[in-house]
């Protein structure tokens, strides 16, 4: 793969190939060495080679990282991706960068033509973007990236700034998004809940007719193996669904794909905790972001728990039935605060039982069920362990006082993440590297367990418990 975070310095003089004398570098050192090599001065790329333009929810998770190297620039990387925001309060999943040629991703700024389809719901002229939306991390992080130096945060007004814009962005998903009118959001197309092939989604793709293969290009398969990529058949209907909906405007409503998903609604809610706190610290009521946190917390427990499996799962609202598939999706909500005690103690048991084998058979987390038909240890979410997915659950299980379990979970993700060069994703079972490396958000999530140590988890547990109720 083409990407700078792999390239190392060309030395000057003689050239060692092997100098056992000469300690690697520390792990924060690699790590912030990676989110430099994909800074562009306004924000940072995931992957110079595979996603060289600026995501969503990687910018978020890379923002938590970079406000222990840089409280300035994480503030810039939100600012950066909120300034892309359209009228009618989404925040899309790609902002794209002009000097990037079309032909290095797809799909390109002309595929989704968010200047001209996207006018009825305000897409922003001055930048090309997407159209569709990703996991709302964005609070949360906003929250934890003014912790890191709240002086500088407050010289700036940059909760002040970015406020009134995630506040929109709430606004949008749960007026726009509740589908399936019972309180939740929905996810319109597999890309935006950001775990794109899970086997969650094949039941309600399958009514989608895929796009014919000669109308695309996939750019994905210059830099990685196609055994680890999404198929043709399933990159067609995600073509037919981004297309049918940028034809409609981007408008929202019922269409062949709408999936109620525990994950991105356990974020929303972990984001208007988030949002409380935010509001309180700028002076504004905030218990009504409280209370709409555990209203959204108990809809989620109504309409996605599923006791015979053990954990939440995905609601295909056209069908209007959960989706019988165990992934790492329906473990999330193990980061919210009001979450039912014995529905905690279950997602624990099932996280570290046969399906997902935590402290066992594996050291991350996969992202798809180790018992599953569909499991495949190495395509992209139908198995592999992610670091973003196992930084969460890392997160939800010290909140609930599972210290140990989330001590052994850090102490994985950390040596995993130095051993594979902060690989995209792993192996559940060997901990291979698969994917790019030199990946951002997993840099960033190890900078944040290297300096967020459990003895005085001042910022990162805290950040997901209750807000103040100004």
């Amino acid at each position: 793969m083409d990407s700078t975070a792999q390239r190392a310095p060309r030395p000057t003089g003689r050239t060692v190939a092997y100098d056992p004398s000469r300690p690697a570098p520390p792990l924060h050192v690699r790590a912030a060495a990676v989110l430099e090599a994909g800074w562009t001065g306004t924000s940072t790329v995931p992957s110079r080679g595979l996603y060289p333009h600026q995501w969503s929810w990687d910018s978020a998770f890379i923002a938590i990282g970079l406000r222990h190297v840089s409280p300035l620039r994480a503030q810039t990387e939100l600012e950066t991706l909120l300034a892309a925001q359209w009228a009618d309060g989404r925040i899309p999943h790609i902002v794209f960068n002009p000097s990037v040629p079309l032909d290095a991703y797809f799909p390109s700024p002309d595929f989704w033509r968010s200047s001209t389809a996207g006018r009825a719901a305000g897409a922003p002229r001055t930048v090309q973007t997407s159209g569709i939306v990703q996991p709302p991390v964005h609070a949360l992080a906003a929250w934890l990236v003014h912790l890191a130096d709240p002086g500088l945060s407050r010289a700036r007004g940059f909760l002040t700034r970015v406020y009134p814009r995630l506040a929109a962005w709430h606004r949008y998903l749960l007026h726009r998004r509740d589908l399936g009118g019972g309180g939740l959001v929905s996810v319109v197309h597999p890309w935006e809940q950001g775990m794109d092939n899970s086997p969650c989604w094949d039941r309600p793709l399958s009514r989608v007719t895929p796009a014919p293969a000669r109308s695309f290009r996939r750019a994905d398969l210059a830099h990685g193996s196609p055994e680890d990529r999404p198929t043709d058949l399933d990159y067609g209907r995600y073509v037919r669904l981004a297309t049918d909906y940028r034809d409609r405007g981007y408008a929202d409503g019922p269409g062949d794909f709408a999936v109620e998903d525990p994950a991105f609604n356990a974020l929303l809610i972990a984001s208007e905790y988030a949002l409380a706190r935010i509001a309180h610290e700028l002076g504004a009521a905030a218990s009504g972001r409280q209370d709409r946190a555990e209203r959204l917390t108990a809809a989620l427990v109504e309409r996605l728990w599923e006791p015979s499996a053990g954990m939440f799962l995905c609601r295909d609202v056209r069908a209007g039935e959960l989706i019988p598939e165990r992934g790492v999706s329906g473990l999330v909500p193990l980061l919210l605060p009001t979450l039912p005690r014995d529905l905690v103690a279950t997602l624990v048991r099932t996280v570290c039982g046969p399906h997902f084998g935590l402290g066992g058979t594996t050291r991350l987390v996969p992202s798809y069920d180790l018992l599953g038909e569909a499991f495949d240890p190495h395509r992209y979410w139908r198995g592999p362990a992610w670091f973003n997915t196992s930084w969460l659950l890392e997160r939800g299980l010290r909140l609930h006082g599972e210290r140990g379990r989330a001590d052994a979970l850090r102490k994985g993700i950390l040596h995993i993440a130095g051993a594979s060069d902060f690989a995209e994703y792993v192996d559940p079972y060997t901990a291979q590297a698969c994917g790019a490396t030199g990946f951002g958000w997993t840099a960033a999530l190890t900078l944040d367990l290297l300096h967020d140590r459990p003895a005085g988890d001042r910022n990162g547990v805290t950040a997901f418990k209750g807000g103040d109720r100004g």
